[in-house]
């Protein structure tokens, strides 16, 4: 088995080789589990405002009884339309208690992008943040939602939130009118639903848990099938996986710094599902972007234990003034995902904080973790770690045959965390496996003798100079050595003499770097035909929701 699956020789100490993924019936039963047993400890914590585990255990149940009462059949779809706020593993917590199903929606989304996930998923019930209800206002009568829940920014948060929900609305001048009359407010539902009875809907782990969309950078967002077998699955392998990070440490309640918008996968299963499942508090960050205020909320925090982000938050991050008096000596993990981790940003983040970054890997369609280094390491790898218990990753060539150790293919995933397929598309499920069951993730890359999986790139972003295959990843990684860069995207452009020549986007830290400065420094780190033959500065890069730069909004004719 050792030889089949080399990653297993590279376990720490006590990982077990698989995950019980028999311990509860659903998330519904793994929940309300935790419900009961950490009553009293806080559970979720935002603009000040904290809600215990007993708090959210009565009122998504309320929000349940009230779903129910619509009279809404076993597995329909409610969609999420909200930032990082109380009022979101309410809702969550609610959709599953109540028989449904959980939609997440980006709450920055377009009325196109809107409509075809709405239609798409067939949602009936629609959760969302006042700020975007004008959005929906412009498609309702394209989509087949029958009932709207409005809430606001500081509905969940007492006198504070008034005041907040006037500067908002009032001086700010964030929320559009809109004109929803047959809607109602997050906190009419929860009366509402007090008075109903809400009856357990006996869900199993076969049953769906989300939709989850894919981004979208190719084209149509796909849903992914997300049973709660899976979600389950992937929260039981981070609890091993981190296990020995803890080197025989007893935390009484571990926190988590939720920046990353719970409606993407990768905080939706590390910070809230696994959040709940540990007993621990997840501080809740509703606009990470602006980041004096970001700085000024972690230098209040006493401790920190898990904190995930993306590079380009990292980044952000450090570059302020203040970072350095924030208190990260209890830090269990910060988990780098979403995008590669540049060394750059690792080598800083561990001069400056004395913790390394823990870059893992996943994707939407694996709930989402696949890979990982272990909390153990002591800096940066430069790899995405060793696959987690249960899973296996396989190397493939294009005709979808295994490769030998050390050898550049597609990176391939199978493991209970696996999606069932993508919502009512067996066309492109089947597209995206293999025969003998393994997803085909879309990303270039090797496995080292010890299980070590290194990615390279994208297969779609792989940019072809005279024949020569460059990875995109590779060049950005080695622009952003240089001491004057903030950030950089890489992509392939149309070119007379070569096919395609690199050229790069690149955000100044430091307003004197210059063309030739790129330039000379390219010269140093790569050869000839990966080289940037064109450079442009820019004053933002084009990002998606969770920060990962999107490199097909800088391709020519986009």
């Amino acid at each position: 088995m050792s030889q089949e699956k080399p990653w297993l020789n590279s376990y720490p100490e006590g990982v077990p080789h698989d995950v019980d993924g028999e311990l509860y019936d659903s998330l519904n039963h793994m929940m309300e589990e935790s419900f009961h047993q950490n009553a009293t400890k806080q559970a979720f914590e935002c603009m000040g405002r904290s809600l215990s585990f007993q708090e959210l255990d009565l009122a998504s149940k309320n929000l349940a009884a009230y779903f129910q009462s619509l009279g809404l059949a076993r597995g329909a779809r409610v969609a999420l339309m909200m930032p990082n706020l109380l009022q979101y593993p309410i809702a969550l917590a609610a959709v599953l208690r109540a028989g449904l199903v959980v939609v997440n929606v980006n709450p920055l989304y377009k009325p196109r992008e809107l409509q075809h996930q709405l239609q798409d998923a067939g949602a009936e019930v629609l959760i969302v943040l006042e700020n975007f209800a004008h959005v929906y206002e412009q498609i309702q009568d394209q989509v087949p939602i029958k009932h709207v829940i409005v809430t606001s920014l500081g509905e969940m948060i007492g006198l504070k939130g008034i005041i907040i929900n006037v500067v908002v609305r009032h001086l700010k001048k964030l929320v559009p009118v809109w004109h929803l009359p047959q809607s109602i407010s997050f906190q009419d539902a929860l009366s509402l639903g007090k008075k109903r009875s809400w009856t357990n809907p006996g869900l199993t782990r076969d049953d769906i848990a989300f939709l989850q969309y894919t981004g979208g950078t190719t084209g149509v967002a796909k849903g992914a099938v997300l049973l709660h077998r899976n979600v389950l699955a992937n929260v039981f392998q981070i609890e091993v996986w981190l296990r020995p990070g803890l080197k025989g440490k007893t935390i009484d309640q571990m926190v988590f710094v939720c920046a990353l918008p719970l409606y993407h996968i990768f905080a939706l299963t590390a910070c809230c599902m696994f959040g709940i499942r540990s007993g621990g508090l997840n501080i809740l960050v509703t606009n990470p972007k602006d980041i004096p205020a970001f700085i000024r909320l972690l230098k209040g925090l006493k401790k920190i234990h898990i904190f995930p982000a993306v590079n380009t938050l990292f980044n952000a991050l450090m570059n302020h003034p203040d970072f350095k008096k924030i208190n990260f000596s209890e830090l269990l993990a910060a988990i780098g995902g979403g995008m590669a981790v540049q060394k750059s940003a690792a080598n800083r983040w561990l001069e400056l904080t004395g913790k390394p970054i823990t870059e893992g890997y996943g994707l939407s369609e694996t709930s989402p973790v696949a890979c990982c280094n272990t909390p153990l390491i002591d800096g940066f790898t430069g790899h995405i770690g060793l696959p987690l218990p249960g899973t296996d990753a396989s190397i493939r060539s294009d005709d979808g045959q295994p490769l030998p150790i050390g050898e550049v293919g597609e990176i391939c995933i199978r493991g209970p965390q696996l999606m069932a397929g993508y919502w009512n598309r067996p066309d492109e499920t089947a597209l995206a496996m293999t025969k003998d069951g393994f997803f085909k993730t879309g990303d270039i890359g090797w496995m080292n003798e010890q299980g070590y999986v290194k990615i390279i790139d994208r297969k779609k972003d792989m940019v072809l100079v005279s024949g020569f295959n460059v990875y995109p990843s590779e060049v950005e990684d080695v622009i952003s050595m240089l001491p004057g860069v903030l950030e950089c995207g890489v992509v392939g452009v149309p070119d007379e003499a070569s096919g395609e020549a690199v050229k790069a986007f690149i955000v100044k830290r430091d307003m004197q770097l210059s063309a030739e400065d790129v330039v000379n420094h390219c010269k140093e780190q790569l050869t000839n035909y990966k080289r940037p033959k064109y450079i442009e500065f820019r004053d933002e890069l084009p990002k998606t929701n969770v920060g990962k730069i999107l490199r097909r909004e800088l391709r020519p004719n986009n």
